[in-house]
C-alpha cells in the first residue's frame, strides 16, 4: 500500500512540474524602444519645470537660513546639558586666549634678550682670518 502512496505522489509530482508554464526570463529594458514617438518639446519643457522647482527650493532653504534658521534647525538652549557644555567650552576658550595673550607679553622681552645674544656671540666668536693648520702624526705602536 505505501508503495503505490509513494507512487501517486511521485506521478502528481510530476505531472504538476510539467504542467507549470515556464516563466520568460525577464529581458533588460530597451529604452530605444518607442524613442521615436516620444515628444522633445515635451521633455525639454519637464526638464524645465524640474529646474524651475530645484531653484525655487533651494532658494527658500537658503533664504530660511540666512533669516530665520530657528526654524530649520534645533534650538540648543532647551537640551540643557549640552547648552551648559557648551557655554562651558566657550568659557574654557576664551580663558585659554587670555592665557595665550599673556604668555606672549611675558616672552616677548625673552626673545628680543635671546636675539641680543647671538648677536653679541656670532660678532665675538668671527672666524679667524688666517685659519691655523695643524698637522696630524700617527703613534708609534709600543713594542713590550
Amino acid at each position: 500500500m505505501s508503495f503505490r502512496v509513494s507512487l501517486l505522489f511521485l506521478t502528481m509530482t510530476v505531472v504538476v512540474v510539467c504542467g507549470q508554464k515556464r516563466r520568460v526570463a525577464k529581458e533588460e529594458w530597451n529604452y530605444r524602444d518607442g524613442s521615436e514617438r516620444v515628444s522633445m518639446r515635451g521633455v525639454a519643457n519637464l526638464t524645465q519645470v524640474l529646474d524651475d522647482w530645484k531653484f525655487d527650493i533651494l532658494n527658500q532653504v537658503k533664504g530660511l537660513l540666512k533669516n530665520d534658521h530657528q526654524s530649520l534647525l534645533p534650538d540648543y538652549s532647551r537640551i540643557q546639558p549640552l547648552s551648559e557644555a557648551l557655554d562651558d567650552l566657550y568659557k574654557e576658550f576664551n580663558a585659554l586666549k587670555t592665557h595665550l595673550g599673556e604668555l606672549t607679553e611675558k616672552f616677548g622681552p625673552l626673545e628680543t634678550f635671546i636675539d641680543e645674544l647671538k648677536a653679541k656671540r656670532a660678532s665675538v666668536s668671527a672666524p679667524p682670518a688666517n685659519p691655523v693648520h695643524r698637522r696630524v702624526t700617527k703613534k708609534k705602536p709600543v713594542v713590550s
